[in-house]
């Protein structure tokens, strides 16, 4: 049965390569995030952009899962858009909430802000990750998902994230 890992945490934590790593890994396909691709074409976002960036993750995903068998990698899910939604407007939309709900994953890799700051015409965050960190955190204990927390630099990340995706696979 296929399984999916979702990766999660604030921006600039390595996601993205995180989960292109791990699909190469495994051999395997992974979800690209979505909201990079709209937001390169639309910078100045509204709050209503976040709900589209959203259901597209999911059409992306469900596109993606389709060609997949054991294992695929996502870098991102509704948590993301929740946080964000909350930390910008105070408020997130009750579809991004019952998505959250509707979609879980086997595996969330909470990816730690323990690695540099890289600067990015997309990235606004430098000073609140370890902020954001503790409320994706918190959103993932208080829902009681399977998550693990990845730490490290460099080739480390990558181990210790598929030290915990082996565990998952067994």
């Amino acid at each position: 049965m296929l399984k999916k890992v979702a990766l999660t945490g604030p921006e600039s934590t390595g996601k993205s390569q995180l989960a292109e790593s791990l699909s190469i890994h495994y051999q395997t396909l992974w979800v690209p995030e979505y909201a990079r691709t709209y937001l390169q074409e639309r910078p100045d976002y509204q709050e209503s952009d976040l709900l589209i960036m959203a259901k597209q993750q999911l059409v992306s995903e469900q596109e993606i899962v389709k060609k997949s068998n054991t294992v695929v990698f996502l870098d991102t899910e509704f948590i993301v858009f929740k946080v964000w939604s909350d930390y910008m407007y105070k408020h997130c939309h009750p579809w991004i909430e019952n998505a959250i709900n509707e979609h879980t994953y086997d595996l969330y890799l909470l990816c730690a802000p323990d690695v540099a700051w890289r600067n990015d015409p997309l990235r606004s965050n430098p000073n609140d990750r370890q902020e954001l960190f503790e409320k994706y955190q918190t959103i993932l204990d208080d829902k009681g998902l399977n998550y693990r927390i990845i730490t490290g630099l460099g080739n480390q990340r990558l181990l210790n994230a598929v030290s915990f995706v082996d565990e998952l696979l067994a």
